[in-house]
């Protein structure tokens, strides 16, 4: 990928994420398909560099567990904005309830 479309990409996956409402979620496979270009790898890659100013914590994989690397603090911050889990004690989210298609 070229510097500009690599930048671009950057830019437009973080828009994304940038709309996810509180209490909902995106997969990393649901952004990628929500632009219609790249795959989870690379929303993951750019989520992981440039990812810091935008709700991170609201992309989660697709079995609805955060990434290992800052699992605690998305589940907690997923918590606190109300967003619906498999169940009181559990680290997964409930995808059929807390999934959001970018509508």
């Amino acid at each position: 990928m070229a510097h500009g479309a690599r930048e671009e990409y950057v830019e437009q996956v973080l828009s994304v994420v940038e709309r996810i409402p509180a209490g909902r979620v995106m997969t990393y496979g649901d952004v990628a398909e929500f632009l219609g270009k790249g795959g989870p790898r690379q929303v993951g890659w750019v989520m992981s560099h440039f990812g810091g100013a935008v709700p991170w914590w609201r992309v989660v994989r697709a079995d609805g567990r955060p990434a290992d690397c800052h699992a605690g603090e998305a589940i907690r911050r997923l918590r606190a904005e109300g967003t619906p889990f498999a169940g009181l004690a559990s680290e997964r989210v409930d995808m059929a309830r807390a999934r959001w298609d970018g509508a």
